[in-house]
């Protein structure tokens, strides 16, 4: 089974460089896409597709801002519109796809540079979705979740660390929530199989020809619980795909899924 996610930085845009093309030749079996930016009838030639059932979360509070969408060929049992938690869910930043036995979380995490406000409300909205992923796991359900992290972990996810340790998306308090969601038993399925890929980027500034030089963060992860790791057949990172700043990533898992061993502490 094929995932795909990508930070589209405005479904509009991308529809006019070649993204229906790209998602015919690439046929994933489920595609995220994340900064939508619009509403599902704004676009309604990409709103549906034959062969997949498809889910829009459009932001609430303010048009053309944030949202995500998630294409999938498998039909879930449910699909939840956020963490039923109002200060994140009005910005249509989650689409949470239940099967039998994972979830599938495709989500825009916020990005926490537009001062202590923002950045506040990021690590907030860091630590619901932890508690989240949490839950579907005590009850008995595996967790994928991809999309845009809006963090670097280490300083090997980013070309220049020294510069933007002041900067939000590398900040100590960022990365070190990224620690804690380690901790708690979630596995960084690229870095896990990639361990010593250097210069590997998702996103690339559009100043300064950025993305020519390669100075890039990592900023989109495929993340799953440590039980499922053994099902990743491959993760990686799609960078010769144009049309956002953003480049897609791709994650394969290999069912069935072994049932969630429970803890008798």
């Amino acid at each position: 089974m094929k995932i795909y996610s990508w930070n589209v930085n405005g479904i509009r845009s991308v529809l006019k460089k070649g993204f229906e093309d790209w998602f015919s030749a690439t046929d994933p079996d489920i595609l995220c896409l994340q900064e939508v930016r619009a509403e599902k009838n704004q676009v309604s030639e990409i709103a549906t597709r034959e062969g997949y059932y498809t889910y829009w979360n459009a932001c609430k509070r303010k048009k053309g801002y944030s949202g995500v969408a998630v294409y999938s060929k498998i039909e879930p049992d449910a699909v939840n519109y956020g963490f039923d938690i109002e200060e994140f869910d009005e910005e249509g930043r989650v689409l949470q796809l239940v099967f039998p036995d994972w979830v599938l979380n495709c989500i825009y995490f916020p990005n926490g540079g537009q001062g202590d406000d923002r950045l506040d409300y990021k690590l907030r909205f860091y630590d619901a979705f932890l508690e989240n992923s949490k839950q579907w796991l005590a009850d008995g359900k595996h967790v994928v979740t991809v999309g845009d992290y809006n963090t670097c972990h280490k300083e090997i996810d980013i070309a220049r660390p020294k510069e933007n340790e002041n900067v939000s998306g590398f900040l100590p308090i960022e990365r070190a929530w990224m620690d804690k969601y380690v901790e708690n038993g979630f596995v960084d399925t690229f870095r896990t199989l990639h361990p010593d890929t250097r210069d590997a980027y998702s996103w690339w500034s559009n100043r300064f020809g950025a993305r020519e030089r390669n100075v890039g963060w990592r900023l989109d992860y495929g993340f799953v619980d440590a039980a499922l790791m053994p099902n990743v057949v491959s993760s990686e990172i799609l960078s010769n795909v144009m049309g956002s700043d953003h480049c897609p990533i791709s994650l394969e898992l290999e069912p069935p899924f072994a049932p969630i061993p429970i803890s008798h502490d």
